[in-house]
Formats: C-alpha cells, structure tokens, sequence
C-alpha cells in the first residue's frame, strides 16, 4: 500500500479525540472487579486474629501475618521463615533494600555510599521502573542484552569479577516487557555465580509468578539452587497481588536466606513496627492458599489472553521484514522490536491520541541506541479500544517505515 493511502486512514483517527493510555501495565476495570468481594470478608462483626492468635488491628508482627506467610511461601518455593510481608509494592520493597545497602551495607559490608563507584547490571529491553531506581542513587548501569532464554549470561558472569558490581536486576517469568522466561540452565547459572563483591545480590523481581495464560510455565526455583551450590545469599526473590488483587492496596512479599532476612529485619526493626496486618489477614481469609490465589489469577488470565490474541492480530498484518514481536504466554507486556523508528512510531501514535511508554524507556539513561523497541501494555483498554489502537499503531509501523526507506 501506498503512504499516501496509509496517511489517509491514520489521519482519520485524528478527527476522533481519542484518549487511549498504553503507557503502563495496569489491571483493567473488570480485573479489578475479581477482588472486590475481598472488601466484605472482614467486617464489625469479624475476628480479627491472626493464626498466632495476635489482635491484626493492634501493633506487632513485624514480618507478617503467619497465614500470609505460608501463601507468599508457596509462591516462592520457601520455607515461611524465608518470608518477610511488607505493604502494598515490591517496587518500594526493592528501593529499600537498595537504599538499607546504600546506606548501611549488606550483611556487614561496606556501606554502598563510602565507596567511590558502584555498578549495577541491566537486562534490556527490561524495566523502566527497575533503572529509574539506580539511576537516582547514582550507580552505572551497563547494558545486559536479552535473549530467548534470559539475559547474556556470559557477560554476566564476565562482568561480576569487577567488585563494584553489586547487583543485577531480573525478571524472571514473563519478563517486563519482552515475556521471555528464564530457562533451567540460566536460573542455575544465576544461582551458581561467584562474583568478586561478596555484597553482589540478584534481585529476582517475580511479579508475574502466576500469571500463566495457557498452562504453568516452568521456572526453575533460585532459592533451592542457589542453596544447593553453597551460594544462599546471592538473591532477593520479590512479589506482590498488584496485578492480582488491588495494585495500590495489593500485599507484597520478600524471600531470602536466614542471613539475609536477619540483616534486613534489623533495620526493619527501626523503620517500623508493622505493615499493615488487617489488609494482609483480607488477602488471606479471601485467598486462603496457593490453590486459590492461582484460581482467582487464572480469572484474570481469562480476560488478559483476550487482549493479547487481539494485538497479535494486529501485528500479524505487518510484513515479517520490517517489525518482530515476542509472542508471551504470560505476563502483561508485548515487545515490538522495529528498524529504528520506534521514536517516530511512538510519536505518530501519540497525536492520534494513543500514549505508548515513551522510547528509550526500556533501556538505563532511556537510550536505546538502535531506536528499535516499543513496548505494547494491552491489558487496561477495553477490548474494542484495544482494537483501535493496535491498529493505529500498525498504521504508524507501516507509515514510518516506508518514509524511512524512501529517504
């Protein structure tokens, strides 16, 4: 088709004030309705006590509720000692660390802040959230390509002999945004890795542990391994109900070795008394177990691979030769990879009223220096506005690549 032919159907969305917002994963209006019957299991007329017998409404309990615990020690494929419930964000739980690292070190360590450079490990295309985080404590960030079964694991393990390298970030089950999940032989090489820093942490961000469209997909467990290669302390492994039950008033958890979680308590011991115990008993009495967190996901599922089959779709109408895209069978992101004109597509998108997450946002310091890859979040939008954006987006592909090769 030609481009004039192609700038003819675009502009017409123009004419139609569209205000569609692709810029975040965010749970959509019907998948926010699955919990709401969670707002009624506590009432006046509840009991409030938790499996210990501790009044949930009082002070106490600093490392969670025992039955929330046993829920987020099933996930993670812990012991519930391992286990430590915060309040509503991972997000904020991985900012803290880092920040008790920064300030305090790790296990005894050098403080992160009396030393003269600190360098941290990124997967990418990966989270934008994730290098915001380290860009605003200052670290370097160095660029850790993706591939079909997880990051470079070579480089990885090159670059872990430097011991300013603390840390690494990782996604490791549908992983934000390129849906790839971490084979067996890359979750052993995390687990078996010896970096020079003894205060070098994997922070193993499973935020899509559940969330499986067609079947489980297999994820090796780092805490078993990690514990079976002698190396116990190498990783955080974070969770959260975000996507699952409430994303501004889900429960969101922590595991790690009996080291880690004493160090960690310690400084805990002064920021707070407790999270919030009453939400964390709502989500267990609601929940109840692993079975019925994973059938009350597998509802949100339902209605996410709905989405997910409509932009591929769309996609599939686009010639092979100019644009790939990551298929997942879980998670909530899309992956578009173009011929360096994601900037230009994101924009042509935009003044039609479609917001994508800005370019470059998937890569440290927003520099994608291929211009290559834009990010598809389908799981707000109704499915009918679902439509319509793929297809703007489609249009801008097919627009902005044409203009590039005629130039």
């Amino acid at each position: 088709m030609k481009i004039d032919e192609l700038l003819k159907q675009i502009n017409e969305y123009k004419y139609l004030d569209l205000q569609i917002d692709m810029t975040r994963g965010r749970p959509s209006p019907e998948q926010l309705d699955l919990s709401l019957p969670m707002m009624n299991v506590l009432n006046s007329d509840s009991d409030y006590f938790d499996a210990d017998h501790n009044d949930t409404r009082n002070y106490g309990s600093l490392e969670g509720i025992p039955e929330c615990k046993s829920i987020f020690a099933s996930v993670f494929g812990t012991p519930q000692q391992n286990v430590l419930i915060f309040g509503n964000s991972s997000l904020n739980i991985m900012f803290d660390q880092i920040s008790r690292s920064y300030s305090f070190g790790v296990c005894g360590s050098k403080p992160w802040c009396e030393l003269k450079k600190i360098k941290w490990l990124c997967p990418v295309p990966g989270y934008d959230r994730h290098f915001a985080i380290t860009e605003h404590f200052g670290f370097e960030m160095i660029n850790i390509p993706m591939n079909d079964d997880g990051p470079d694991m070579d480089l990885i393990e090159e670059y872990i002999k430097d011991e300013s390298v603390k840390g690494i970030w990782c996604v490791p089950k549908y992983s934000n945004p390129s849906g790839v999940t971490y084979s067996d032989e890359v979750v052993r090489r995390f687990a078996n890795l010896k970096p020079a820093a003894p205060d070098f942490r994997i922070y193993w961000d499973n935020a899509y542990a559940l969330q499986d469209f067609d079947g489980e997909e297999r994820l090796l467990n780092i805490f078993d391994l990690a514990q079976d290669f002698g190396n116990p302390d190498i990783v955080y492994i974070f969770t959260s109900t975000s996507k699952i039950s409430f994303p501004g008033s889900g429960v969101a958890a922590m595991a790690a070795s009996s080291r880690n979680i004493a160090d960690i308590k310690r400084h805990l011991s002064f920021q707070t008394i407790c999270f919030d115990k009453i939400n964390q008993l709502r989500h267990a009495r609601f929940f109840r177990d692993l079975n019925g967190l994973k059938k009350h996901v597998h509802r949100h599922c339902l209605i996410l691979k709905k989405k997910f089959d409509i932009v591929e779709q769309a996609l599939s109408t686009c010639d092979p030769g100019i644009i790939e895209w990551t298929k997942p069978k879980g998670g909530y992101f899309v992956c578009i990879k173009v011929n360096s004109i994601a900037k230009e597509v994101i924009e042509r998108c935009k003044d039609c009223g479609v917001k994508l997450t800005e370019a470059g946002c998937m890569h440290p310091y927003h520099l994608d220096s291929n211009n290559s890859y834009i990010r598809i979040a389908p799981s707000y939008l109704s499915e009918d506005q679902l439509r319509i954006a793929m297809e703007i987006v489609v249009l801008s592909i097919k627009i902005e690549e044409l203009r590039k090769s005629s130039k």
